[in-house]
């Protein structure tokens, strides 16, 4: 199962870590401070996701690959547009003498548009940016898929959406037949969706239609983080359209209900719209993150109250 944990204290900059159940995986969403993050946890990110480089959510960068530099591993970038030559200006900012090319490979996925992900690789000493190909997805591994949306916080903010891959069980109650491989190439047909093939069960082929009724599809857990944005209808449209009956999400909730004048001004939300969407998006389960450095704790209580208030109301 997916996991989310919020590394960032109440007043620092956001930072969410993704975590995969038995799994050394890791994954980070955004770059603020993070008090709470282990250099064992930076060390086991695989993936960095940055919805915008505003300072906010990009400022940590350095303090993420100063613990990753030396690990050999290939560590994939997903973000906006442009995001890499802004990867690129912050390695090269630094001397690396000392630094042997083979320390670490950064993949960055440079997100155009849904349709147009430009892939480029960039390693030590020198960190010449290299293109490497355009693609029509973001990112998928053994684990998860990750879906996105991208929206307008007057440029882009890219929300993400982490999939966790379908499991098929059999149901071997249900089968009246001996296991053996053909339970496995039922469920690459299943998957598939090859009705016509032909599955060899003790001696007699049947058809993979015909057997279908002895597996169950179950449906991957879905996380989301939306980071800014501001409260409008072509964002909310992107959002539905990704976020839609997800298990859990978090979204921003920048500002109380009193000051949507700064929300409007700055492109971001605030407490009844975040909560609003999330009820119109039909998740199952929400967090509001990332509030205004200039509240009080009581003001994020007013932030949360107001928030659950428009999440669950008749």
């Amino acid at each position: 199962m997916i996991q989310a944990e919020i590394k960032s204290l109440l007043r620092e900059d956001i930072s969410i870590l993704i975590k995969i159940s038995n799994s050394g995986k890791h994954y980070l969403c955004d770059c603020g401070e993070a008090s709470l993050l282990t250099v064992k946890e930076i060390q086991s990110v695989s993936a960095i996701f940055i919805s915008h480089t505003h300072i906010d959510h990009f400022s940590n960068f350095d303090g993420i690959f100063r613990h990753q530099i030396g690990s050999g591993e290939k560590i994939v970038i997903c973000g906006p547009k442009n995001i890499h030559h802004q990867i690129e200006a912050r390695l090269k900012s630094y001397t690396w003498n000392l630094i042997d090319e083979n320390a670490i490979e950064y993949e960055i996925r440079e997100i155009v548009s849904k349709e147009e992900i430009n892939i480029y690789k960039i390693h030590p000493p020198h960190w010449n940016l290299e293109f490497v190909k355009t693609q029509n997805f973001l990112f998928e591994d053994e684990y998860v898929n990750v879906d996105f949306a991208i929206l307008d916080h007057k440029t882009d903010s890219v929300a993400y959406l982490f999939k966790e891959k379908d499991t098929i069980t059999f149901n071997e109650n249900a089968s009246g037949f001996r296991k053996g491989k053909w339970i496995s190439e039922l469920k690459t047909a299943f998957e598939n969706n090859d009705e016509d093939q032909e599955i060899e069960i003790e001696g007699t082929a049947c058809k993979a239609a015909d057997l279908f009724y002895l597996l169950t599809r179950n449906l991957g857990y879905r996380l989301g983080v939306i980071m800014d944005h501001a409260v409008d209808e072509e964002n909310y449209k992107k959002v539905k359209a990704v976020f839609n009956e997800a298990d859990l999400v978090y979204i921003e909730s920048f500002y109380k209900d009193s000051d949507q004048e700064f929300a409007k001004l700055n492109y971001h939300s605030f407490a009844s719209a975040s909560g609003k969407i999330m009820k119109d998006c039909q998740v199952k389960e929400t967090v509001p993150i990332h509030f205004s450095r200039r509240y009080t704790e009581s003001d994020i209580i007013e932030i949360e109250t107001v928030f659950y208030q428009a999440f669950r109301e008749n």
